[in-house]
């Protein structure tokens, strides 16, 4: 039987002139065989007639009516779990080859008498008038930062009509990181869409009500109406209300991997460095887009002024432990300020505090709940008075700075067990009130050297942080009599 494709050639080797017997062998047919499908006039495909009978006994006749009778009772119901049934009522019957035929013969029932399926709706988009939204977690591409996984999330977004995208790299789906990367994104695109769609995101929608009717939280509903947005999201379990967005994901990490790919290499030296090569990818993906985005771009909303840098005020009141509560997270502050109600900035990244208007201090936002950051620096001046609170200190293990402080404490509490808090503490107030970075090379020098890292063996090795003084320089005094020497006395005179 000759393919569609050879006869074909042979019709198109006969319109250019060719003879019978020279298509036929350009075709790799006979010359019988070439006479036959011109005399036909038809391709193979069309003189095969459907098959009406079964060319072998179906298996599954005797037990056809049960699994029609479980079908009708449950369409739900898969063709495996059915087959497992079988093979364990009628032992010895159906072998598990047998599979794959019982589910053609589901698959050829459900398409006859099955329920009906739900049916997908293309939309029209119309320029300027939705932007979709979403997080996705970038964990499984392996990026790393100076050797160190990077474990990351990206806010993505999508203008539906020309399919522009922009990004911006987070940590959770808090609102503080919906609504720094919803701004950043709106900022790189240069212009606000009618609508904004994500899904039922905590950080955005309260409540769903019976009816369908989203209850919005106020911050959100305060960052959509700073842009002139209204603010849109899927029906709770339809992703694919969201497509637009969603085949973006699978895309763009897809179009990630295959640039790491090409690079040979999924590190970079930091965060920035890793920052610029997604945008530029971001950018030559863009290009693509331009001719659509051409039509988008003059009616899309323009951008205010100044950018919201949307945050979270709370005000927290520093306990005797010098630490305060954040959003379930306990973070330590200087001695000084126990006592003192504070305003804590909360940012998708950071926690800025504030006394009254003066900015107090930065700290990196902690993920999660149930979590705790404490410096030392915070707590080393009555912990240095009272050594004996170290050893049960809730939060010992952050009074670690590095490995190297960790093993300095262990070699302490192996030769001299009676003193080793007392010690390190001392070792500690040095490093908070000279240099860490010393005393740590000091404590590294006196464990290859096998030598107990007491407080003064330390001191020894840290060198003296005493400024040295600038040299008082004088003010030159200028001789300029030797240039008149230089000058005769018709050059003095014209001077």
């Amino acid at each position: 039987m000759k393919t569609d494709h050879e006869v074909r050639q042979m019709r198109r080797e006969r319109s250019k002139g060719k003879t019978q017997e020279q298509a036929a062998a350009r075709a790799g047919m006979s010359v019988r065989t070439a006479r036959k499908y011109e005399q036909l006039g038809q391709l193979p495909s069309q003189t095969k007639q459907p098959r009406t009978h079964r060319t072998r006994p179906n298996p599954f006749e005797a037990d056809w009516p049960w699994v029609v009778a479980q079908l009708e009772r449950d369409p739900a119901l898969q063709a495996k779990t059915l087959f497992a049934e079988l093979a364990r009522m009628h032992p010895g019957r159906y072998t598990p080859t047998q599979l794959r035929t019982l589910q053609r013969h589901i698959a050829h029932w459900r398409a006859q008498f099955g329920p009906s399926r739900e049916v997908m709706f293309p939309q029209e988009h119309q320029p300027g008038r939705m932007g979709q939204s979403d997080f996705t977690e970038m964990n499984d591409l392996q990026i790393t930062l100076a050797g160190v996984p990077f474990l990351h999330l990206l806010y993505h977004f999508v203008l539906t009509y020309s399919n522009i995208e922009a990004v911006a790299i987070c940590f959770s789906e808090s609102f503080e990181a919906l609504a720094e990367g919803l701004e950043a994104c709106l900022w790189q695109v240069g212009g606000v869409p009618q609508q904004h769609r994500t899904d039922n995101l905590s950080a955005a929608v309260v409540t769903i009500a019976a009816a369908g009717e989203r209850v919005y939280t106020e911050r959100y509903l305060a960052l959509v109406r700073h842009y002139r947005m209204q603010p849109s999201t899927n029906t709770p379990g339809e992703a694919h209300e969201n497509g637009d967005v969603e085949q973006a994901h699978y895309r763009f990490k897809e179009a990630v991997d295959q640039a790491l790919r090409l690079r040979g290499s999924r590190d970079f030296a930091d965060r920035p460095a890793y920052t610029r090569w997604l945008h530029e990818l971001v950018r030559h993906r863009n290009l693509t887009r331009a001719a659509r985005f051409a039509e988008e771009r003059p009616v899309l909303q323009p951008l205010p002024t100044l950018p919201l840098e949307p945050a979270q005020d709370l005000t927290v009141t520093v306990s005797r432990f010098a630490t305060i509560n954040v959003l379930r997270n306990i973070y330590s502050v200087p001695a000084r300020l126990i006592g003192k109600t504070l305003l804590a900035r909360v940012r998708a990244e950071r926690v800025d505090l504030y006394l009254g208007m003066t900015l107090l201090l930065q700290m990196p936002r902690l993920r999660g709940v149930s979590q705790h950051r404490i410096d030392y620096r915070h707590v080393i001046d009555s912990l240095v008075r009272k050594p004996g609170a170290f050893a049960q200190y809730r939060y010992r293990d952050e009074l670690f700075p590095s490995v190297v402080f960790r093993q300095a404490y262990d070699h302490l509490s192996a030769q001299q067990p009676q003193r080793a808090d007392q010690q390190y503490v001392r070792v500690l107030h040095l490093a908070a009130t000279t240099s860490e970075r010393e005393v740590e090379t000091a404590l590294a020098l006196l464990w290859e050297a096998g030598t107990v890292p007491t407080h003064a063996a330390v001191r020894d090795l840290v060198s003296d942080r005493t400024p040295t003084p600038f040299p008082v320089l004088s003010p030159p005094v200028l001789a300029l009599a030797s240039y008149d020497q230089l000058l005769g006395p018709q050059e003095q005179e014209a001077a």
